[in-house]
């Protein structure tokens, strides 16, 4: 259980990140999937990452430090809001860079809106993570918003349709920001991972 969750810092450049002496464990997924509400609900603060109903309102590389033990990070959005281009492929690269080159990142927890078939911008991300080497984690959001059977149906047709591009598909996590849905295990997780991390058995 998330005790406390405090906002450390934002930035454009991986490199101002805080110094990399914890845990680390990033929140992405394709605009308007309900990431801040996600996070706002496993740290049980309603303000902490801000939510829009305005897609790519997360510009920035966001710390939170959880339990003054290790960081969150909310990473902005890929399949972006309506931004011209320039400033798309300057996210991208922040992006890329912060994913590739953070010592201390030890999960990637991608987000994908379970109301959805499989998208490709989803399952493209998937398979750069997994040709980069970056351990990721799936998260299917919105799960309240259609029968139990039709999120069922969604994320079975999107684990067949990513099997077909990546040897094994990811562990995953079903969700819902609204009722609590998942957060327990959710949580339970990323803890988990932390403990590996702290005790050297996980090598990001």
């Amino acid at each position: 259980m998330i005790k406390q969750a405090k906002f450390v810092i934002s930035n454009s450049n991986p490199g101002n990140c805080p110094k990399p002496d914890r845990a680390e464990i990033a929140f992405i997924g394709r605009s308007n999937v309900g990431k801040s509400s996600l996070i706002n609900s496993i740290t049980g603060q309603n303000g902490l990452a801000k939510t829009s109903q305005k897609p790519g309102k997360t510009q920035l590389i966001n710390h939170f430090v959880i339990d003054d033990r290790w960081y969150l990070v909310d990473l902005p959005g890929y399949g972006f809001a309506k931004v011209n281009k320039k400033v798309k492929d300057g996210w991208e690269m922040m992006i890329s860079t912060y994913l590739k080159k953070r010592e201390n990142l030890c999960g990637v927890c991608i987000l994908i809106d379970s109301r959805l078939p499989p998208q490709q911008i989803d399952l493209e991300f998937i398979l750069w993570c997994a040709t980069e080497g970056i351990p990721a984690v799936l998260i299917f959001t919105k799960a309240d918003k259609q029968s139990k059977n039709k999120t069922n149906q969604n994320i079975q047709a999107f684990i067949r349709k990513l099997e077909t591009l990546v040897l094994e598909a990811p562990q995953y996590f079903v969700t819902s920001a609204e009722t609590g849905m998942g957060k327990e295990e959710l949580v339970e997780f990323l803890e988990e991972l932390v403990k590996e991390y702290e005790s050297g058995t996980l090598n990001p």
